[in-house]
C-alpha cells in the first residue's frame, strides 16, 4: 500500500498546484521550475492511476477525483504539520518560552530590553520566530505572539499591551538646513511617505488621515510616497530627507539615537480597540513561562510608555 502512496514532497507540491492552479505560482512556493511541478503531477498521476488536473492550454483545474485526493493531501499534511510542531515543543523543554513577533518589534521594542527579561527570569529561555505572518501555534511551534489587531482570536486569550499611535516624523538635517516644518500646513512643501497597509481591514492610517486630524481638510496627497514596510519609510526619512508617518513606539531607538526627530505632538490611531497583543492558547493560561513573559511585558508597559496627544475622535 505504501508504494502506491505518494511521498511528502510530492503531496506539498499537488497541493500548491491544487490551491493556486497555476502550475506556475505552485512552482514558485515549492522551490522547483514550472516543468519540474507538471512533471511531478505526472508522476504522482501514474502511481495512482487517476487524471488528477484537467489541462488547457491557459489554465489547469482539478478533476472530481482530483479534488478528492486534494482535499485529502490538505488535511493529512495539516496534521503531520501540527504533530511535527508538538513534537518539537515536547523536545526543546520545559524552560525554552517561543515568541512570534514582528521583524520590527523584535528589533525595536523587545531585543533592546532583552537582557532585562533574563535577568528578571533567568529559568526561562526565549528563543523567537521573527515573522511578519500570522502563525498557527500548534504547526508552527510558537508558544506566545505579539500581534497587532483587535485581540479578538478564536481559542486564544489577549492581552493588550499598547496602541499603535502613528505620528510624522523628520531627520536632524531639516533642523540644521533650518526648514523644519513649524505647522502642519508647512508639509505640503515637504516629500512625505507612509505605509499602504490594512490589518483586519482596517486602512493603517496615511497623510489624509493625519492631516485630517490636525485640523486640514484639504490636503492633496497625489504627491505622497506610500510604502509596504515602515522600515523603507524609516529609511526614507533617515537618508533622503523626508517626512514620514511611523508608529512612535516602534523607532524609540532612532529617537533616543538623535537620527529621527518626532512633529508635532498630534497622533492617530489605526481604529478604537485596535493595538498591540500578547496572545497565547486559552489552554497556556497557567503555563509558568507564560504567566511570567506577560508580567513582564505588562511591567515594562506601565514603565516605558510615554503617553502623546491624540485628536478627539
Amino acid at each position: 500500500m505504501n508504494r502506491m502512496l505518494p511521498g511528502t514532497r510530492a503531496l506539498r507540491t499537488f497541493e500548491a498546484a491544487g490551491r493556486h492552479l497555476n502550475f506556475t505560482r505552485a512552482a514558485d512556493e515549492v522551490g522547483l521550475t514550472p516543468a519540474a511541478v507538471s512533471y511531478q503531477i505526472k508522476e504522482i498521476e501514474d502511481q495512482l492511476g487517476l487524471v488528477l488536473f484537467t489541462r488547457t492550454s491557459r489554465s489547469i483545474q482539478l478533476t472530481p477525483a482530483g479534488a478528492v485526493v486534494f482535499e485529502a493531501a490538505v488535511q493529512a499534511l495539516e496534521t503531520l504539520q501540527r504533530a511535527v510542531g508538538r513534537a518539537r515543543r515536547m523536545a526543546r523543554g520545559a524552560q525554552q518560552l517561543r515568541v512570534s513577533l514582528s521583524p520590527r518589534f523584535a528589533t525595536n521594542w523587545l531585543l533592546p530590553r532583552l537582557s532585562q527579561f533574563r535577568a528578571a527570569n533567568p529559568t526561562v529561555e526565549l528563543t523567537f520566530d521573527i515573522s511578519d505572518e500570522v502563525r498557527d501555534f500548534d504547526a508552527d511551534d510558537v508558544d506566545i505572539a505579539i500581534r497587532f489587531g483587535s485581540g479578538r482570536y478564536a481559542r486564544m486569550r489577549s492581552e493588550r499591551l499598547f496602541e499603535a499611535v502613528i505620528a510624522p516624523v523628520c531627520s536632524p538635517k531639516l533642523n540644521a538646513a533650518g526648514a523644519r516644518p513649524k505647522t502642519p500646513r508647512d508639509l505640503a512643501g515637504q516629500t512625505l511617505c507612509h505605509v499602504e497597509c490594512t490589518t483586519e481591514g482596517m486602512l493603517w492610517p496615511n497623510w489624509r488621515m493625519w492631516m485630517a486630524a490636525a485640523g486640514i481638510d484639504d490636503f492633496d496627497d497625489s504627491r505622497c510616497v506610500a510604502f509596504t514596510d515602515t522600515s523603507h519609510v524609516v529609511e526614507a526619512v533617515i537618508d533622503g530627507g523626508a517626512v514620514g508617518l511611523v508608529d512612535l513606539a516602534m523607532i524609540r531607538n532612532e529617537v533616543s539615537e538623535g537620527r529621527l526627530v518626532q512633529l508635532f505632538d498630534i497622533g492617530v490611531s489605526v481604529a478604537e480597540d485596535y493595538a498591540y497583543h500578547l496572545v497565547y492558547p486559552e489552554n497556556s493560561g497557567q503555563d509558568p513561562r507564560v504567566l511570567a513573559f506577560c508580567d513582564w511585558m505588562q511591567g515594562e508597559m506601565t514603565s516605558t510608555q510615554r503617553p502623546l496627544a491624540l485628536p478627539a475622535s
